[in-house]
C-alpha cells in the first residue's frame, strides 16, 4: 500500500471511527463488539481501497462491511433469534447503506447516543472522559494516557472495566430524557469541552490542531444546545467552542508552527463563527448563566471583540478569571489569570501568582505552567532562568509543534 493511500485511510478513519462505532453499537447494544466490527471494517478497507480506490462515501462503505460482519457475528451467539430480528429492524431488506439520504439519517444523532452512554453516571469522572475520548473522539489509548499523565496500561484496563461495567448493567444506547438528561448533562458537556480542547490543542502528533474534533465537537455542543434549549450552559459551551475554533486558522503559519495569541493576524479569524457565537452568549446570559462555560465564553467573546492585543480588556478578562476561578477552584484558571494580570498590570505582579502555583503537585506535570514562567521572566529581562523554564516546557509537551517552538523561545533567551 502507497503511503499516500495509507494517510487517506487514517484521516477518513479519524473523522468516521466514532459515528461508527456509535452506530453499531445503537445495532448490537454492546460496545466492545462494535468496536471489533469497525476496526474489522477498517482492515477491510485497508484491502480493499488500494486496489478499487477510496469510495465516494467511505462512512457508508464502512458501516456497510460493519454491517455484514454483525450478522456473522450475531450468528455465532446464542441469542440469535432476537438479535437477527433487531438487526432486521435497522438494515430492512431492499436498504441499501450507501444511499446517503438514509445514511446521514440513521448516524445523525448515534453519536450522541455514544457520548450519553459513555457518560452513565455510574461511571467515575476518569473513566467516562477517557472512555468518551476513545470512542467518541477516536484518540488513541497512547493520546489519552499522555493527557492523563498515566501509562497506557491503566488507561486501557480503566477503559475495559469502563465498558463491562455498561455491559453488564444492560446500559442501553439512547438519550435520557427528563430529569435523567440534566443529570447527566454536566457530565456530557464536560467531555465535549475536552474533545475540542484536544482538536483547538493537541497533546500529541506533528500538529497542534486538529480540526476534525474541534468540528465534531462544537456539532455535539450545537446538538445539546438543542436538546436542552433552557439550560445556560450548553449554549455556553458552543458559544465557547466557536469563538476559539474562529481562531483555528490564525493558530498556524503556513509551516504549521503555532502562532501566539498576540501575533496572530485577526483578519484570518472567522467571523461568521464570532456571530454565531455572540448569539449563543446572548442566549446564554438571557437564562442567567453564570456557570463555568459562560465564564470561559465570556472571556473569548472580549479577545474576539478587540481589533489587537493591546486593545483587549485585560483587566474585565482578569476580573472573569478570579469569578471563575473562585466557582472552579481550579489551578489551570488562576495560571491563566496571571497571564491576563501581566497584561493588565505588568509581569511582576503576575509572576508573583505563578511563583504559588509552582508548589501546587496539580500542576507538577503541566507543562504551561513554566511555559507562562519562563515567558514573564523573559519579560522581566531575566533571561537566564527565562530560558531554563522554556527549556522544561518543552521537556513536558507531548507535541512536536509545540516543543519546537518552547525549544526556540529557549534558544533566543
Amino acid at each position: 500500500m502507497s503511503s499516500a493511500t495509507q494517510r487517506t485511510v487514517e484521516a477518513i478513519w479519524r473523522i468516521e471511527s466514532a459515528r461508527l462505532t456509535a452506530s453499531l453499537a445503537r445495532t448490537v447494544n454492546d460496545l466492545d463488539l462494535a468496536e471489533d466490527l469497525a476496526q474489522d471494517a477498517l482492515i477491510a478497507a485497508l484491502e480493499q481501497w488500494p486496489e478499487s480506490g477510496v469510495p465516494d462515501r467511505p462512512g457508508a462503505w464502512l458501516l456497510a462491511v460493519a454491517r455484514r460482519r454483525a450478522v456473522d457475528a450475531v450468528r455465532r451467539r446464542v441469542n440469535l433469534e432476537r438479535k437477527l430480528a433487531l438487526l432486521a429492524r435497522e438494515m430492512p431488506d431492499g436498504d441499501d447503506p450507501m444511499d446517503a439520504v438514509e445514511f446521514d439519517r440513521q448516524v445523525g444523532d448515534d453519536v450522541l447516543r455514544l457520548m450519553f452512554t459513555a457518560c452513565h453516571p455510574m461511571l467515575g469522572r476518569d473513566a467516562r472522559v477517557a472512555l468518551t475520548l476513545k470512542t467518541v473522539a477516536g484518540l488513541s489509548t497512547d493520546e489519552i494516557a499522555h493527557a492523563f499523565l498515566i501509562p497506557p496500561t491503566t488507561l486501557g484496563q480503566r477503559i475495559s472495566r469502563a465498558k463491562k461495567t455498561l455491559s453488564t448493567a444492560g446500559v442501553p444506547f439512547e438519550v435520557p430524557v427528563g430529569d435523567e438528561l440534566t443529570a447527566r448533562l454536566a457530565s456530557v458537556l464536560e467531555v465535549v469541552y475536552l474533545v475540542f480542547n484536544e482538536g483547538y490543542s493537541a497533546t500529541s502528533g506533528d500538529s497542534w490542531t486538529r480540526a476534525e474534533l474541534c468540528a465534531e465537537a462544537m456539532r455535539l455542543g450545537r446538538m445539546l444546545a438543542a436538546l436542552a434549549p433552557d439550560e445556560p450552559e450548553p449554549h455556553g459551551l458552543v458559544a465557547l467552542m466557536e469563538f476559539q475554533a474562529s481562531r483555528l486558522r490564525a493558530r498556524t503559519d503556513a509551516g504549521g508552527r503555532p502562532v501566539p495569541l498576540d501575533r496572530q493576524d485577526r483578519t484570518r479569524w472567522d467571523r461568521l463563527l464570532i456571530t454565531h457565537a455572540e448569539g449563543a452568549l446572548r442566549r446564554a446570559d438571557r437564562l442567567g448563566g453564570r456557570g463555568s462555560y459562560v465564564l470561559q465564553a465570556s472571556i473569548a467573546a472580549c479577545h474576539a471583540r478587540a481589533t489587537s492585543a493591546e486593545a483587549t480588556d485585560w483587566h474585565r478578562i482578569a476580573a472573569l478569571y478570579r469569578e471563575l476561578g473562585a466557582l472552579t477552584g481550579s489551578p489551570v484558571v488562576e495560571l491563566n489569570r496571571a497571564v491576563a494580570v501581566s497584561m493588565a498590570e505588568g509581569p511582576a505582579a503576575a509572576l508573583s501568582i505563578v511563583d504559588e502555583l509552582s508548589a501546587l503537585t496539580a500542576l507538577r506535570g503541566y507543562h504551561l505552567l513554566p511555559a507562562v514562567r519562563g515567558d514573564l521572566l523573559l519579560k522581566l529581562e531575566r533571561r537566564d532562568e527565562a530560558r531554563s523554564e522554556f527549556e522544561r516546557a518543552a521537556a513536558m509537551t507531548g507535541n512536536e509543534a509545540e516543543r519546537t517552538l518552547l525549544l526556540e523561545r529557549a534558544a533566543s533567551c
